[in-house]
């Protein structure tokens, strides 16, 4: 079921003009669009006219396939050296009491808890201080690893990596060497916000730059390991930077191939240094998951991180380019509900996400981290909707 035209329809509409008729063929025909042509679908893109070219486009990688995973987050610390306007996560170090800060042996406490629990990935980040340095990380890894071997070890953003790195001195070609000896499995897409040094230096200013973001990725991949990738919208970014963003992603995937999925990261504004800055509406949010997928077309997924966007958008996206939904979450990330995300309390059963697809027509297809397909649950009958719950008490209707 989706919420958009088709393509076909859009291109026997006579009203279309000349450039959104290009694009719409150049989709249909599996052709690669331009910067140019980003930026015009970004400045005039209908909803419907978005909608149908992306879901064309997702259906034709995907078919209403669309996947989640279990997991759960660990979240070393709240309290950063950086001072990004955005965050409404993190603490100064002067302020660390309003923090915490989390021991080794308090990580691996969080971890042992899912021991009787079918989850397949823990995802590892959080603010940047001294005392989580390489050491740390390396014997965290190592930690998780003995502990539980199955467990895939989704860890730190180059924002991280590039200070401990520098702390530790040591190029980023021996501390990515050193991450993967260590056990770590895949970078996740976070610190990525926005690559262009007119609106990173102003949100962002002091930590990585994009150019250092993309490098750590880059030697990543040429590991041979896979990661993901974010960027952060609807700020004080016009679309000209969203564009430049996604081309820098994109020439990055031609060259190297490591990236598995794209996540659209909404600015939330509560409880930080740009609160007064409006929050994008729910339209703009779906044209910007729609163009994401119709640029970024040698990436195979598009995900919705639903605890930032809530169940409903969530749902709706997959009409929009989206084929991933992340995962169960479990409650064990703050980071989002902290800026003022609907979710403030972020855990879904593997039943609740299962009917959040099947919901909207969709298939949901449990994966591990790397997209191997795990289960489908098309026609899956959960025990609790076997359970016997009852009569239902109907009204009584009287004929008058």
């Amino acid at each position: 079921m989706t919420t958009s035209p088709s393509i076909d329809s859009i291109l026997k509409d006579q009203s279309l003009d000349d450039q959104a008729r290009s694009i719409a063929e150049k989709v249909k025909a599996g052709e690669r669009i331009s910067e140019d042509e980003g930026l015009y679908l970004f400045e005039h893109g209908t909803l419907g006219y978005l909608g149908a070219l992306a879901n064309y486009m997702r259906e034709k990688k995907h078919g209403h396939k669309t996947f989640f995973n279990r997991n759960f987050h660990i979240e070393p610390t709240n309290i950063c050296l950086y001072t990004c306007t955005f965050c409404s996560y993190s603490r100064l170090i002067k302020k660390r009491e309003e923090g915490w800060e989390y021991t080794m042996d308090e990580i691996m406490d969080i971890v042992k808890e899912y021991d009787d629990q079918p989850v397949t990935e823990v995802h590892i980040v959080g603010g940047v201080l001294p005392q989580y340095d390489v050491p740390f990380y390396s014997e965290l890894f190592q930690q998780i690893r003995a502990h539980r071997p199955d467990l895939h070890i989704k860890a730190l953003t180059p924002v991280e990596y590039h200070y401990i790195f520098k702390k530790a001195k040591i190029s980023y070609e021996e501390g990515m060497k050193q991450m993967k000896e260590a056990g770590l499995d895949s970078m996740p897409g976070g610190g990525a916000e926005i690559f262009h040094p007119e609106i990173r230096d102003k949100i962002a200013g002091g930590k990585c730059s994009g150019e250092q973001w993309l490098r750590i990725h880059e030697i990543w991949h040429e590991l041979g390991m896979r990661s993901n990738a974010t960027m952060l919208y609807g700020h004080i970014e016009e679309f000209r930077h969203r564009v430049h963003h996604l081309e820098e992603l994109r020439k990055l995937q031609d060259k190297t191939g490591g990236f598995q999925t794209f996540i659209p990261l909404k600015f939330r504004n509560e409880n930080n240094e740009m609160s007064h800055v409006p929050e994008s509406t729910v339209v703009e949010d779906l044209r910007n998951y729609a163009i994401s997928r119709i640029y970024l077309d040698n990436f195979d997924h598009i995900k919705a991180y639903w605890p930032m966007i809530g169940r409903e958008v969530a749902q709706l996206s997959l009409s929009f380019g989206v084929d991933d939904i992340d995962g169960t979450i479990d409650d064990t990330t703050k980071i989002y509900s902290m800026a003022g995300a609907e979710e403030q309390t972020p855990a879904m059963s593997t039943r609740e996400l299962v009917n959040l697809i099947r919901n909207v027509g969709r298939q949901p297809i449990e994966r591990d981290t790397l997209y191997k397909e795990m289960t489908d649950f098309t026609d899956h009958v959960f025990e609790e909707d076997e359970q016997f719950k009852g009569y239902v008490s109907l009204p009584v209707v009287k004929n008058n």
